[in-house]
């Protein structure tokens, strides 16, 4: 992706958010420069990449293969002082744009829509070998026990949730129109725990075609 087209997403959802008055902490703000001055007392956020995420998963088109995401908080399972056993998320998803098909390890979530057009979800469980089932796939939606077959489809409309298990294929977009959506999980590893169906890059590529507005969550500068 090119920054000059991470940039300006990062500026339009701010403003989208500031719309709906949405506010996110104060670091989704910071600049750069305002970042190169921070110390050591930030580390949760460098160490457990809180903060903007924006992905085209290596395909090359944003507007049909992506996401954009802000990592509120999240814990850390290898450093103690990070114990917290949870993570949390903003999740931006596009009219007709897939968040591809993929499973978790370890995590297991709950994907909110917090509003905008209706989340559409396409389910499958998995095998021994990590690849597709053909079984029925159960879940809960807002504490219902649901079942849907191999491949099937949920609509969530905005305020519905579903909750995740890991092992469960999940491939989403949004519907009519972009949903603010919302995951409230388990600690959260984008290195380890992601087990996509087909081969993605989870985090992008980028051609530095003007300056940074703002830092992604894999790209906070080391302490001076």
């Amino acid at each position: 992706m090119k920054r000059s087209t991470i940039n300006l997403l990062i500026k339009e959802t701010i403003a989208w958010l500031e719309e709906r008055k949405v506010a996110l902490p104060p670091f989704a703000y910071w600049t750069p420069a305002e970042w190169a001055e921070k110390g050591h007392e930030y580390d949760e956020i460098r160490e457990n990449m809180l903060g903007w995420d924006v992905t085209d998963y290596g395909r090359g088109d944003f507007d049909k293969v992506g996401l954009l995401l802000f990592t509120i908080r999240n814990g850390n399972l290898k450093k103690p002082e990070y114990a917290k056993p949870y993570a949390e998320k903003m999740l931006i998803s596009q009219v007709d744009q897939l968040s591809p098909n993929h499973f978790h390890w370890n995590k297991m979530e709950d994907i909110i829509n917090r509003g905008g057009g209706t989340l559409l979800l396409q389910l499958w469980n998995s095998n021994t070998e990590g690849e597709l089932d053909n079984t029925d796939v159960t879940v809960r939606i807002d504490g219902k026990v649901c079942t849907v077959p191999a491949g099937g489809n949920v609509y969530l409309t905005p305020g519905e949730s579903i909750t995740l298990t890991p092992g469960q294929y999940h491939l989403f977009t949004a519907k009519e129109e972009k949903v603010l959506a919302w995951e409230v999980s388990m600690v959260n590893d984008d290195n380890k725990d992601n087990r996509f169906h087909e081969t993605q890059e989870r985090f992008t590529s980028i051609e530095e075609d003007e300056p940074a507005a703002y830092l992604l969550c894999n790209e906070y500068p080391e302490v001076r």
